[in-house]
């Protein structure tokens, strides 16, 4: 890397990682905004190529870990549903009878603790993002090019 930096260099890169908290502004506004400043510059400023593609990538990389997390969530969240729908009779026309045969619980349980498990790898990935991004725009500031954590290079 170049140890010839200079001010700009450092501002637009610290730019493209700070813009990133554009999603939640503006919908997909993490990569639309990023991705503009990046390609308008990455070919000038190698410091600036760099810093885009980390911030970049790292995107991509949340996206993806929270898409499987919603896959995996999605049946667990309508099988504990479906269990909680039997506790009550609801195709009788006339009455609502509560069931208190609690001999299904065990399974609801279940599905409870692994929705928390799944709901707080959510949270974990949020805070991920809010620090990691808050770290790599200060370290481009200072002229550093920070590697975001369990990131996957998908541009290189």
């Amino acid at each position: 890397m170049d140890t010839s930096i200079s001010k700009h260099q450092k501002n637009v890169s610290a730019v493209i990682h700070l813009s990133t908290f554009s999603k939640y502004f503006i919908p997909f506004g993490n990569f639309i905004i990023p991705l503009l400043i990046w390609t308008s510059n990455k070919d000038k400023w190698e410091f600036i190529d760099e810093n885009g593609k980390e911030a970049i990538n790292f995107q991509i990389s949340i996206l993806l870990y929270s898409i499987i997390l919603g896959i995996v969530m999605i049946p667990i969240a309508l099988f504990t549903a479906w269990e909680f729908i039997g506790f009550t009779n609801i195709l009788e026309h006339n009455s609502h009878n509560v069931d208190f045969n609690f001999d299904h619980i065990s399974s609801f349980g279940w599905n409870a603790g692994l929705i928390s498990i799944i709901a707080m790898l959510g949270i974990g990935l949020l805070l991920m993002d809010v620090f990691c991004t808050i770290i790599a725009t200060i370290r481009a500031n200072d002229g550093l090019v920070y590697n975001y954590p369990l990131t996957i290079k998908f541009i290189k």
